[in-house]
């Protein structure tokens, strides 16, 4: 039976080997001309997938054990890559730590949303890459080898597609736990949202305004406070009365605790629930993440764009993320302000929009999410990013062979 991502939207076309045992990865990385990791499947393209023309292999590593090894002295956690960020945080939890952030969804796995450069949101928060102090991989000979802070290429080979080798387990940075209080408000007007829009994005720890870019303006903020205080309202919002889900007509029941009352950060910082299938599952999502100096002009573009973006659109995210020196990271040298849409899952009519949406957001610097869907090449992408020529580089040295290389890869990075 044909395997498919988890929202159904990619058949994948290479034959899949679930892996034992770390030996066994290394044998068959060793053995074979082309090999692609798959993690949560949460990602929405080619990504990870290879050809038959490859003679390659998709290789998952959900067979094996999961372990998080806290050291209380560098305050770090060695967690394996395959994990999801879900399971991970409730063993953390469990012995006193936490992370200072989590994506939307706790069922993406670590390697895969470090990868990518996937993120939460906070504008002192950087994405969930900035939290890695080293990496342990499987490299193009089929050996080991360990990346760690202060290496040379380290900032290259953390947000690196899967392009230098297969993530078997990764050191993050924890702290203490802490508990976290979820307000949802309703109702910020376009008119008030200029002069609000400092002041709301940083209104509390992680903060995501919602919107369909309609005339109603921004439909929901959500905002997630550390600790019991609650947050300032939003200018012109009003507090809801009950439990929101983003998504017209989807169960709230799928959604993490609103109403102010206070519980552990990994049952506040995403927005769903480990149980429940995350947002509604059949949809497809794309991001771009815009200098945080335009995201207002951003903003006005998208609103431009309503009438196009409607018929496809189920809702929008604006989320602030802190900079970075990760070279591939969409949050390299800025401070940014990711735009996410959650579409039907309609490939054709998707990707007709999207032309247009990048049209109106790359020229203000804006840079695709790896992992969602996207129309630039390598021609629009390569001046997004300073270190490209860099981390092409890197690649040379690691992987000459582009064993860990795909048609994905070859479109975005040349």
């Amino acid at each position: 039976m044909a395997e498919t991502n988890w929202a159904g939207s990619h058949t994948y076309r290479s034959p899949i080997e679930r892996v034992r045992s770390v030996e066994h990865l290394q044998e068959l990385v060793a053995a074979a001309p082309r090999v692609r990791a798959l993690g949560s499947r949460h990602s929405f393209t080619d990504l990870t997938d290879i050809t038959d023309a490859d003679h390659g292999v998709l290789v998952s590593l959900v067979d094996l054990p999961t372990a998080v090894v806290v050291d209380p002295t560098t305050r770090t956690a060695r967690v394996t890559g395959h994990a999801a960020y879900g399971q991970v945080a409730t063993r953390l939890h469990a012995a006193g730590w936490a992370f200072g952030n989590l994506a939307s969804l706790p069922h993406i796995s670590v390697a895969g949303a470090v990868a990518t450069g996937t993120h939460g949101s906070g504008t002192g928060n950087g994405s969930l890459a900035t939290a890695v102090a080293s990496l342990d991989l499987i490299g193009p000979d089929g050996e080991r080898r360990t990346v760690s802070r202060g290496d040379a290429g380290f900032e290259g080979s953390v947000v690196a597609l899967g392009a230098l080798g297969i993530v078997t387990s990764v050191t993050l940075d924890v702290e203490s736990t802490y508990d976290v209080r979820q307000d949802v408000f309703t109702g910020l007007s376009w008119d008030a949202l200029p002069s609000a829009f400092d002041a709301v994005t940083s209104s509390a720890y992680s903060v995501s305004l919602f919107t369909r870019w309609g005339e109603a303006g921004i439909d929901q903020v959500w905002l997630k406070s550390r600790g019991e205080q609650a947050p300032s309202e939003p200018l012109g919002a009003v507090p809801a009365t009950t439990t929101m889900h983003m998504l017209d007509g989807a169960d709230p029941e799928s959604v993490t605790a609103q109403g102010g009352v206070p519980g552990p950060w990994l049952d506040r910082l995403p927005h769903f629930r480990m149980g429940f299938t995350p947002s509604r599952g059949e949809e497809l999502q794309s991001e771009y993440l815009v200098p945080r100096e335009h995201a207002l002009t951003a903003i006005e573009r998208l609103r431009g764009l309503r009438d196009l973006m409607a018929p496809v659109l189920q809702v929008s995210e604006l989320r602030t993320v802190a900079a970075d020196g990760l070279w591939l990271s969409g949050s390299h040298g800025h401070d940014v302000v990711a735009v996410h849409f959650t579409w039907v899952r309609d490939v054709e009519r998707v990707y007709a929009v999207l032309p247009a949406v990048e049209a109106a957001l790359l020229p203000l610097g804006a840079r695709p999410h790896w992992g969602k869907c996207f129309v630039a090449g390598v021609d629009e992408l390569e001046p997004l990013y300073p270190r490209m020529a860099d981390f092409r580089s890197l690649r040379a040295r690691v992987d000459p062979e582009r064993v860990f290389g795909n048609a994905f890869l070859d479109r975005v990075i040349g």
